[in-house]
């Protein structure tokens, strides 16, 4: 188990590296704060009022994040592939798309098939400036494939193999075909406490908190920003 949270926070740490890129130097100096204003209003009906009530973000800082994003992004949108494109290029020793598939699914509150900046910032929001809880709520939501409230033994295993997958044949030490399964097994030994087959948020969480490595790996998050 602890090695599988290690691949994954290596994963998480790639994507906050590239988040920290796309923010840092994009708050263009010839242009004021109220055309940046401007800009954000026109894409998004909402405006900055709105998103800053809706998330953990000042005005300012949203205003460098659509501007990062249109840069990045020019649609205002990102599809799936474009998702995989990017995110394949932090791992060009394994095969990344079903796990950003996954990580897409997450940020695609709608589930329209693409991510647009009211997505995107929301779901940083939480990464980055939420509470313990929100974050481990959005981590459940990510392992929760279908959708259904329970984290079944079937859908740790496609997220195990994904990561596995991502990290690709250069993974130290190597990996053995029964690992993966082996990863699920001690995850549900340490989650499934009514020992139903499934994992709820509820029994998720409070294994979380009970877990030093996933606490670890939810302070990634902070002070990033």
């Amino acid at each position: 188990m602890a090695g599988c949270t290690s691949r994954c926070r290596q994963g998480v740490q790639k994507l906050i590296q590239s988040l920290q890129r796309l923010v840092s130097g994009t708050l263009v100096k010839d242009k004021t704060d109220e055309e940046l204003e401007m800009t954000m209003v026109c894409h998004r009906p909402e405006g900055l009022e709105q998103l800053e009530a809706q998330t953990n973000f000042t005005k300012q800082e949203l205003q460098i994040l659509y501007r990062g994003f249109k840069n990045e992004c020019p649609s205002g949108v990102v599809n799936e592939e474009t998702f995989k494109h990017i995110y394949a290029q932090f791992f060009p020793h394994g095969d990344a798309s079903m796990y950003a598939h996954y990580l897409f699914s997450a940020f695609d509150t709608t589930n329209n098939g693409s991510i647009k900046f009211k997505d995107f910032v929301m779901g940083l929001s939480i990464l980055l400036r939420g509470t313990l809880r929100e974050k481990l709520e959005w981590t459940f939501h990510l392992y929760d494939i279908n959708r259904d409230g329970y984290i079944s033994r079937e859908e740790m295993t496609e997220i195990v193999r994904a990561i596995y997958d991502m990290m690709g044949k250069y993974t130290y030490p190597a990996l053995k075909g029964d690992v993966p399964q082996q990863h699920v097994d001690a995850f549900f030994q340490k989650m499934d406490k009514n020992k139903d087959g499934v994992v709820t948020l509820e029994e998720f969480i409070i294994a979380c908190q009970e877990d030093e490595t996933m606490m670890r790996s939810m302070q990634l998050f902070e002070n990033v920003m």
